[in-house]
């Protein structure tokens, strides 16, 4: 990646964006982040270094089969143009924990539980589904739920799994896997960063397929915040891996999607125990019966 300066597109937002779209930028894209307007849309931007061409980027839609929103195009000048323009965000707070930046020199005064996390890589980091999960893992904990084992799968920055760290603390082994080995390595470094690598074990998967997840199986508590189609073929997975009396929380979809979500999950012996609501961001709380 070169790291001397950048192309920066910036889509118009939308309301309900598709998972086609969401998976274009995750291809084409170095790095991609996700703001929100005053409507609660979705405004996406794309990083890429200088081989950038808006025709190339044209085609490679035209080939993904969709129709990109409105997009602007602006070059960055920078020596380090991840650190100065993609990963700082404001500190915010979300349930239990206060969330701040790497770019942050100190961690800001709070009563809530304080998470440090480089974010470059972890473009959903403040997304409604990731705030929606946050709430579903701090009601079970709440709840005075035991969860012992838990498989984080697609893990991004590995916040859900900080999160779950944070509060079982050392009652709790975690295992988070991704797809991207660069969201691995974040991962890893955002739980060092942050006092829990001893409790998080993190490896490159695709859904459940690697010998870690296999070999700490089966887990008392399951995060899955991906999207709608990888969550449906990972359904059959997810409810082996998963100890009787267990909960799965399931997240990435929005609200047309989320009756074919928890449909399957409930083919596979699954209950809702609640399903949570941001903008059209929808997170499906379920335990295996």
């Amino acid at each position: 990646m070169n790291m001397s300066s950048c192309w920066q597109v910036t889509f118009s937002s939308v309301e309900i964006p598709s998972p086609e779209f969401e998976n274009f930028l995750d291809d084409y894209f170095e790095v991609n982040a996700c703001n929100f307007d005053d409507d609660g849309n979705d405004e996406y931007i794309g990083y890429i270094g200088n081989a950038f061409s808006e025709e190339d980027m044209q085609q490679a839609a035209k080939t993904a089969g969709i129709l990109l929103p409105k997009y602007k195009i602006e070059r960055l000048e920078s020596s380090n143009w991840l650190k100065d323009y993609v990963i700082r965000f404001p500190p915010f707070e979300v349930e239990d924990f206060l969330i701040y930046g790497v770019h942050e020199t100190s961690a800001p005064q709070t009563k809530k539980i304080p998470m440090k996390i480089y974010a470059a890589t972890a473009f959903g980091s403040d997304h409604q589904t990731t705030r929606s999960c946050l709430k579903a893992i701090c009601e079970l904990y709440h709840q005075n739920f035991k969860a012992y084992k838990i498989l984080d799968i697609g893990t991004g920055s590995g916040i859900l799994s900080l999160a779950a760290a944070k509060l079982w603390q050392t009652e709790c082994q975690i295992t988070a896997v991704d797809i991207d080995q660069e969201s691995v390595w974040v991962t890893r470094q955002n739980a060092e960063d942050n006092l829990v690598g001893h409790l998080i074990a993190t490896d490159v998967s695709d859904g459940c397929q690697a010998d870690i997840v296999k070999q700490n199986a089966p887990y008392d508590l399951i995060l899955a915040n991906i999207l709608a189609r990888p969550l449906l073929s990972m359904a059959t997975d997810i409810q082996r891996n998963l100890k009787s009396g267990g909960y799965c929380i399931l997240s990435g979809f929005v609200e047309d999607q989320s009756d074919w979500i928890i449909s399957e999950y409930q083919k596979q012996g699954m209950q809702l125990i609640k399903l949570y609501e941001q903008d059209n961001w929808r997170a499906a709380l379920m335990q295996k019966v």
